[in-house]
């Protein structure tokens, strides 16, 4: 899950590379998108789905079916102060 810096929009997702997709969240990549325009790059909440790609799209289903308050409790649960969880992770070399 990402979320804007104020935590007011939440986005959630399902990729198969997560630091390539933290990183077309970050440089906005899709400048169209949501995400883009809405500002929501910080990585606040993600699960590894050791399965099929079926499995990891039933979940970010389900997941985009919950409400704010769930969603929220889920990444405090994790993440109680909200932090990027990509901070750290270098970006400036980074190619796909």
């Amino acid at each position: 899950m990402m979320s804007s810096k104020n935590n007011r929009v939440l986005y959630v997702g399902a990729t198969d590379n997560i630091k390539r997709r933290t990183f077309e969240h970050k440089t906005k990549t899709y400048v169209s998108s949501f995400s883009a325009r809405y500002n929501i790059d910080w990585l606040v909440y993600y699960e590894e789905i050791n399965g099929t790609w079926e499995e990891a799209h039933t979940r970010e289903k389900q997941l985009k079916k919950w409400n704010r308050a769930w969603k929220m409790r889920l990444i405090q649960e994790q993440n109680e102060d909200w932090l990027d969880l990509s901070d750290g992770w270098d970006f400036d070399n980074y190619k796909y």
